[in-house]
């Protein structure tokens, strides 16, 4: 048997390569470059707190000192990048110690490895800094609505994410080239299976250019839904209903078929048929109709009639009533307040009514029968022992 396999000259030598590199990575921590390049990460690491209310302070001042200024939003949103970047500084020159006399690939990976964490400390920062500049674009801004800064916002991040990660690529020698021409041929393979997400946001893009709602409108589309627009995404719009479920349109349906807004309507409407039956007076419809006009004329509840149109008139012959029309507009713009006054105008409207002798009709169909026959009807009697009973009626 050959004794260099033999099981214990080679456990010898690797256990002496074991102990050459221990030896040599002992030397490497004991030495004084290694050694201050820790206590300097070290130091970095727990003054970056430091360095970052530093920093916020100056940004503060130096943007906008006062307290409601775009510099506490902007400072505020710094505060975690900065100690990041802090953290990066003294890595970096700790690498600086470390790689001092060095060469080679020790340099290459420690510039590598510095260059990464700055452009992903940079672009965060960019990132971080989106949401309150747009956030101070919104009031400046009379085009701008809330949606199309929150679209905005999300297509920017979407963009500074891109850049990051085709920066680092670059940093680490990868071509990008290459890769964004192949994701344009798998783009294009994909753009034709997903052709109704890009329906449903060429759709979701023309309704905020068009502005037809606004977060927190209360709309109806159709039998679909009905309520409030939380979010107005790139592919759906979320409805919250007032029974408090939440309803998930695509953009398309909201653009092609009608939506109704009421949040932007100026006034609320009322619109009633007044019933009375046919026994009601000239006299009497008369001073139902003019008590009831000079009521709205005369409420501050109502829009004046010299500014939305009010009607108060005899409509209609009905089937079983004759019909009044009131046609009024609410001067308000709240949903409880007017079904409130809708209340007071019912009160009112019964006791004009009433108190004009006459009464609500309510459908009804009257028989008139001309004659009778000329002898009585027979009785049907319930059956006994299975047999019908049919009596002669008595005519007493």
């Amino acid at each position: 048997m050959n004794r260099e396999w033999s099981g214990v000259p080679v456990l010898d030598a690797a256990l002496a390569g074991i102990e050459a590199r221990l030896a040599a990575l002992l030397q490497f921590l004991t030495d004084d470059d290694v050694i201050a390049s820790a206590l300097i990460l070290i130091a970095f690491v727990l003054t970056r707190r430091l360095a970052s209310r530093l920093s916020i302070a100056i940004i503060r001042r130096s943007v906008s000192p006062a307290p409601g200024g775009a510099g506490g939003d902007i400072a505020a949103a710094l505060a975690r990048p900065i100690g990041a970047l802090w953290v990066v500084l003294g890595l970096f020159i700790a690498f600086e110690l470390m790689r001092s006399g060095e060469g080679g690939s020790l340099v290459r990976l420690s510039e590598r490895i510095i260059g990464t964490l700055a452009i992903l400390t940079a672009y965060w920062a960019i990132f971080a800094l989106v949401t309150p500049l747009m956030s101070r674009l919104r009031p400046r801004a009379e085009h701008i609505t809330a949606s199309m800064a929150d679209w905005c916002d999300k297509i920017l991040k979407a963009f500074i994410v891109f850049f990051a990660l085709a920066a680092v690529l670059d940093q680490w020698g990868v071509r990008i080239g290459p890769i964004l021409t192949g994701f344009g041929i798998v783009g294009a393979a994909i753009a034709l299976g997903a052709q109704t997400f890009f329906r449903n946001l060429i759709a979701g893009i023309l309704i905020l250019v068009e502005q037809r709602f606004q977060y927190g409108d209360w709309v109806r589309i159709g039998s679909m839904a009905e309520g409030h627009i939380e979010t107005i995404g790139f592919r759906s719009t979320r409805i919250r209903q007032f029974d408090d479920t939440i309803v998930q349109v695509p953009n398309a349906e909201l653009s092609d078929n009608a939506v109704v807004n009421y949040t932007q309507k100026r006034r609320w409407r009322i619109k009633w048929i007044i019933a009375v039956p046919y026994s009601t007076t000239v006299e009497q419809l008369k001073r139902i109709r003019d008590e009831t006009e000079a009521y709205i004329y005369a409420s501050k509840d109502f829009v004046p009639h010299t500014q939305a149109s009010t009607h108060v008139k005899i409509d209609a012959f009905g089937g079983s009533s004759i019909n009044i029309l009131v046609y009024c507009f609410v001067d308000t713009l709240d949903w409880g307040e007017w079904l409130t006054i809708k209340e007071r105008l019912a009160y009112k409207l019964m006791d004009i009514v009433l108190g004009a002798g006459s009464s609500f009709a309510f459908p009804s169909r009257s028989l008139y029968v001309e004659t009778l026959p000329a002898d009585r009807p027979e009785m049907f009697l319930p059956p006994k022992d299975g047999k019908p009973r049919i009596e002669p009626l008595d005519p007493a």
